[in-house]
C-alpha cells in the first residue's frame, strides 16, 4: 500500500477516533433536563490530577471516592470542602504527582479506575488498569494485589468492578488481554475480542471466568436482588446481562442497546441503572468497528502519525458526554445530557447525580432536588 494511501487512512482513522473520544454534534436530550439545569452542574477540582473515571461511598456514607490519573485514590470531604489522599495502587511514587500528563508513567504509577466497598469488609476493591484487581483496608494506604491473571492469561486492561454486598464476591471486568488501556485506541479499532468478565470469593480465593470473547467490555453492576450482572460492552454501544440465578443461570443476552458507547454503570436505589455513555454513536465510527480488517490495516501504521492526527483533531472537536437511565428490564427511561464535557459515570446518590470523567479536571455534582 503506497504512502498516500496510508496517510488518507491514517486521517480518516483519526477523524473517526476523535469523535469517539471527544464526541460531538447533537446528541439525545430528555425534557427532565433543560438548558438552566444543565448550567446547575457544579464542577468540584481535582488537585495535582483528572480524570475521577469511578466513584464509591463507604458504608457510613462518606465520600465520595474517585480513582484519578496519578494512581491515588482520592475521598471527598463535603464538611471541610477539599478532597484528601486515601490510598494508591502502586508502592513507587517518585514522578507520579504534580500537573503533569500522566498517562506515559500509568504502568508505574499506576491508573485505579472501577471502585467498589464491600459492606462486609469495610474494604475497598480497586480495578486499576494497569496492576490487576487491588484491595485496600477502609483506613486507606497501599492497596494489595488480589489477583492479576486468570487461567493463565495476565490481565491487560483492568476496568470496572463490583462487590455483591450480601456474599462478598467480587465482579470484575479485564477489557482486553492484548492491549492496555494507554494502547485503547488499538483496541477500538482492530476489534480486539479478548475482553473477559470474571470472579473472585475472597473466603476461598477462587477465581472464575464467566464469560470472555468480549469486545471491550467495562463498567458492571448487579441487579438489586443480585440475580443477574450487567457489563457495558463499548465498542459495541451495549449493555449485556448476564444471568447468575433463576433458571437461566449462566446465559447472556443484551439488556439494551445505547445511542453511543457505554462506559461505567451504577445502580441507584429503586434498583434502576445510570449508564455513562462517553460519546454519540456515529455511522462513520460505527462503519470502521463493523470492519475489524481496516482497522487492523490502520495499525500498521506508525502509531505516532496516527496519534498526532487524534490530538490534532480532538482538540478541535467539542468533548460531549451524556447519560441513560435504564429501568431493571433494559428500558431506556431518560437521557441526560448536562454540560460537562466527557462522561464515564453517573452515580445517584442522596438526591444528587455525582458524574465521573476519564479526561475532565473536576468530578461534577448536579443537585436533583434543584428541579
Amino acid at each position: 500500500m503506497n504512502f498516500d494511501l496510508f496517510l488518507l487512512l491514517a486521517a480518516a482513522a483519526a477523524f473517526l477516533i476523535s469523535t469517539f473520544i471527544a464526541g460531538g454534534g447533537t446528541i439525545l436530550s430528555s425534557p427532565a433536563f433543560d438548558s438552566e439545569e444543565k448550567a446547575a452542574v457544579i464542577q468540584i477540582p481535582i488537585p495535582g490530577a483528572v480524570g475521577p473515571e469511578s466513584l464509591a461511598f463507604d458504608s457510613l456514607g462518606n465520600g465520595p471516592y474517585a480513582g484519578v490519573s496519578d494512581g491515588r485514590i482520592i475521598k471527598w470531604e463535603e464538611k471541610q470542602g477539599r478532597w484528601i489522599d486515601f490510598a494508591t495502587t502502586a508502592s513507587t511514587r517518585e514522578g507520579c504527582g504534580g500537573s503533569q500528563d500522566h498517562v506515559p508513567l500509568e504502568h508505574i504509577c499506576g491508573r485505579p479506575l472501577g471502585l467498589s466497598f464491600s459492606g462486609l469488609t469495610g474494604e475497598l476493591y480497586i480495578a486499576d488498569a494497569y496492576l490487576g484487581l487491588l484491595v485496600v483496608g477502609p483506613n486507606g494506604g497501599l492497596a494489595t494485589k488480589v489477583a492479576s491473571e486468570a487461567q493463565g492469561t495476565p490481565f491487560g486492561f483492568t476496568n470496572g468492578v463490583e462487590v455483591h454486598q450480601t456474599n462478598g464476591a467480587v465482579y470484575f471486568s479485564d477489557s482486553s488481554t492484548r492491549f492496555e488501556r494507554r494502547n485503547f485506541v488499538a483496541l477500538i479499532i482492530s476489534g480486539d475480542n479478548t475482553g473477559r468478565l470474571m470472579k473472585y470469593e475472597p473466603e476461598t480465593k477462587q477465581l472464575t471466568v464467566l464469560l470472555d470473547g468480549l469486545t471491550f467490555p467495562n463498567g458492571v453492576a448487579l441487579s438489586q436482588n443480585g440475580d443477574f450482572i450487567l457489563l457495558s460492552e463499548t465498542s459495541h454501544c451495549r449493555i449485556l446481562r448476564f444471568w447468575l440465578q433463576t433458571s437461566k443461570i449462566g446465559t447472556v443476552e443484551v439488556f439494551a442497546q445505547l445511542p453511543g458507547f457505554p462506559d461505567n454503570i451504577k445502580r441507584n436505589e429503586k434498583g434502576e441503572f445510570w449508564v455513562g455513555i462517553h460519546s454519540k454513536r456515529e455511522k462513520l465510527l460505527e462503519w470502521l468497528l463493523s470492519n475489524p480488517w481496516i482497522g487492523r490495516t490502520l495499525l500498521k501504521i506508525p502509531f505516532p502519525q496516527v496519534k498526532a492526527l487524534i490530538s490534532f483533531i480532538s482538540e478541535r472537536r467539542k468533548h460531549v458526554g451524556l447519560a441513560a437511565r435504564l429501568s431493571e428490564e433494559g428500558e431506556i427511561l431518560e437521557m441526560f445530557e448536562p454540560n460537562h464535557g466527557s462522561m464515564s459515570e453517573v452515580y445517584e446518590r442522596d438526591g444528587c447525580l455525582w458524574i465521573g470523567s476519564v479526561k475532565m479536571p473536576y468530578l461534577g455534582k448536579y443537585e436533583m432536588q434543584t428541579k
